[in-house]
């Protein structure tokens, strides 16, 4: 157990305290409560990089603890009718299609994309999306399609990485 993986299982630990003050009526709160993750979670993985202190647990939990904040945060906000349920589940079918299609290439024994850009900058663009939904900004809605549709070009560019990675091993193997 090091610092980074301490970091990590830190966001676990602030899903409940996130949903205890969204649903308390501390929405403003409970998305200050989101950043502290969000910071954590570039701590963490500077930390790790920067210090050799990656470990296969810490490889595991990390994006495990994003998408468990991410859909918090989002079964939160469609609760409570912050946003509609059709963006909701264009989210999840998303993430899930993501979680499924790694653990079933992974346990296949094939090579995973690490992040990119692309997909740090759509992690970045859902906080702002939030954000403006917090703070119940007219075009939020219209901006969270917009993220939506960016998660999606993401994903294909992550597909496409995946299948130009996997085919170069295959070749190199053969």
């Amino acid at each position: 157990m090091n610092i980074p993986n301490m970091l990590t299982i830190s966001r676990f630990i602030l899903i409940p305290v996130y949903l205890m003050f969204f649903f308390n009526d501390y929405i403003k709160i409970a998305f200050l409560i989101l950043l502290v993750a969000g910071l954590t979670d570039i701590l963490d993985g500077y930390l790790a990089r920067t210090r050799g202190l990656i470990t296969p647990l810490g490889v595991m939990l990390d994006p495990l603890a994003d998408k468990c904040m991410m859909i918090t945060v989002i079964l939160s906000l469609l609760i409570s009718g912050m946003i509609p349920w059709q963006a909701a589940g264009a989210i999840f079918l998303r993430d899930l299609g993501m979680i499924m299609g790694s653990a079933f290439f992974h346990f296949r024994g094939k090579l995973t994309v690490p992040a990119n850009m692309m997909g740090k900058l759509t992690t970045v663009l859902y906080y702002f999306a939030i954000l403006f939904i917090v703070f119940q900004l007219t075009f939020a809605i219209t901006y969270l399609w917009f993220v939506i549709l960016v998660s999606f070009v993401t994903s294909i560019i992550y597909i496409i990485q995946f299948l130009l990675l996997n085919r170069k091993v295959k070749t190199k193997q053969t």
